[in-house]
């Protein structure tokens, strides 16, 4: 069990600070991110064009250098080298909280493995800040992010969503939002839905309503910015009805074959239970099984 005690000899050795940023409105930045900001010894950006004019705003003076995406792995080696060497880094996104939908995972996994200090900071999180203003249950939730841009993957990972009980969280991109609604639609049914645009921005709004209504406002109404979309989660009786059915996409053979090569049945058990299932008659089942095959 690796322990933390993230002030502890806080002037003596390195710390990698997660310090949130705001996601469309200045004002909430908050005081200790600014003052880290300021404080470190290096600043690590999603994008350093972007902090260093947030880095204008607030007067923060600390040096600023790149960690992305595309760069994660070297810089990421470079980051821990100087944190073992003693160094203060704050890592900031874009906007918002740092490896939520934005890269850092891999360099607090790797600082944690080395036994260095990570302290999280509060603040600015697109998610969280519509889920409590979405009118939809708030917890529990499911944080899913960005689904795969792909059309067939897209259509897979709504369907393992529509076994989801807790209210679902996704991120969606301006020109995508239409097509994933129509795959939402048909994969998890026309269900309660607020689509959330431009967060703490000047045109921040809320459409609440169903998926269906969601759908027929992106085909009258241009789409713009950022969306965080809530989703209410299956219901109880959606879940028991597809437990209930799961059957019903495989052909009475396979009904029985699922029973003798899951379930370690006889076919005599697996023909009455399948039977039992479709509220058939255990001949027709037989018949199917042994004679039709």
């Amino acid at each position: 069990m690796q322990q933390q005690k993230s002030f502890e000899r806080e002037n003596e050795k390195g710390i990698l600070y997660l310090v949130p940023t705001p996601i469309g409105n200045l004002e909430d930045m908050t005081f200790r991110a600014i003052r880290m900001m300021k404080e470190a010894d290096l600043i690590a950006a999603e994008d350093t064009r972007n902090t260093k004019k947030l880095c204008n705003y607030f007067e923060i003076e600390t040096p600023v250098t790149s960690y992305h995406e595309h760069n994660k792995e070297s810089s990421g080696h470079k980051l821990v080298e100087k944190l073992k060497d003693g160094a203060k880094i704050a890592l900031v996104s874009d906007a918002g909280m740092p490896t939520i939908s934005d890269p850092g995972m891999e360099l607090v996994a790797e600082a944690i493995a080395e036994g260095l200090t990570v302290v999280p900071l509060p603040g600015a999180n697109a998610a969280l800040t519509a889920l409590i203003a979405s009118g939809i249950q708030p917890q529990p939730f499911y944080y899913y992010g960005f689904l795969q841009r792909g059309k067939k993957d897209k259509r897979k990972e709504l369907e393992q969503l529509a076994k989801q009980a807790a209210t679902i969280i996704l991120y969606e991109s301006p020109h995508r939002l239409k097509e994933t609604l129509a795959l939402m639609l048909d994969g998890l049914g026309d269900r309660r839905i607020v689509l959330c645009r431009e967060l703490t921005k000047k045109y921040e709004e809320f459409l609440r309503g169903t998926v269906s209504e969601a759908l027929a406002w992106t085909e009258t109404e241009e789409v713009r910015g950022e969306f965080v979309l809530i989703i209410e989660g299956a219901s109880v009786d959606t879940l028991e009805l597809e437990e209930n059915h799961w059957w019903e996409k495989l052909s009475l053979t396979e009904h029985v074959e699922h029973y003798i090569s899951k379930e370690n049945m006889n076919s005599k058990d697996a023909i009455k239970q399948t039977a039992k299932d479709r509220g058939l008659q255990k001949r027709e089942v037989y018949q199917a099984y042994h004679i039709e095959e």
